[in-house]
């Protein structure tokens, strides 16, 4: 946190130091990211994403579209238009926040250069079937998506969310992984605070839940410490391997 000077914010641990939310979604040789915030750049360097197939966004938020701009390595890389898939309100802002993403025209200038899919039902995505899932960051309807592999494995991504609809809770009901909003200890009004992502977590008993977009309040080893090994905070760069 800018200007903070707190235990978690000076902490010599690498874990309690976070870039904004984002997943990487693999399967054999495709990676799709899930959300682009203001951070991809560091992220995509550090982590070494060096390849994008499509990318999706679960909502229009700065922290989780702002990072636009840097994904115009990728169709440099490829010398194609780079798949993104959102709602029809979030390709709408993306649209007007990067409008030149989407213009054809020739430039003297590099530019992202985004094909929009809008996102109304289940698709296929390289082997994997996608079902977007309808959450509520506070009174603002976003996505969150469940991913299966074609061995059934099941991946429940959750992010900012401060409530999970029934139909989206059966879909999400004893998933391989979960991962979900838990933003800090105390109530927030659009944010799962740790005790209600806890909450959430039993309700739905995934094999594994991993919490994140975690404020500077919640210190990644005393957390972990106090919360059963099926349910912890998640790091920057954990990975999680399907078999």
């Amino acid at each position: 946190m800018i200007g903070c000077y707190c235990p978690v914010c000076t902490s010599s641990n690498p874990q309690n130091r976070r870039f904004r939310p984002s997943v990487l979604v693999s399967q054999g040789e495709r990676n799709i990211l899930v959300d682009a915030g203001p951070d991809i750049r560091l992220q995509a360097i550090t982590f070494r994403v060096n390849h994008l197939d499509a990318v999706m966004f679960t909502h229009s938020h700065a922290d989780h579209i702002l990072g636009v701009d840097d994904l115009r390595l990728y169709n440099y890389r490829s010398g194609k238009k780079l798949p993104c898939y959102a709602d029809a309100a979030t390709l709408k802002r993306l649209a007007t926040v990067f409008d030149y993403a989407f213009d054809d025209r020739v430039t003297e200038q590099s530019r992202p250069m985004l094909l929009p899919v809008e996102i109304q039902g289940r698709f296929d995505l390289f082997g994997l079937s996608v079902s977007p899932l309808e959450l509520y960051h506070g009174k603002l309807q976003i996505l969150g998506f469940l991913f299966e592999d074609a061995a059934g494995h099941r991946f429940g991504y959750a992010t900012d969310c401060s409530f999970v609809p029934a139909q989206a809770e059966e879909r999400l009901r004893g998933v391989d992984l979960l991962v979900l909003d838990a933003l800090r200890y105390d109530p927030h009004p659009t944010h799962f605070s740790l005790a209600q992502a806890v909450e959430v977590a039993r309700k739905l008993s995934p094999r594994q839940t991993l919490f994140t977009h975690i404020t500077h309040q919640l210190e990644q080893g005393t957390v972990n410490a106090s919360l059963p090994p099926e349910i912890q905070l998640a790091f920057d760069g954990q990975v999680i391997d399907f078999p």
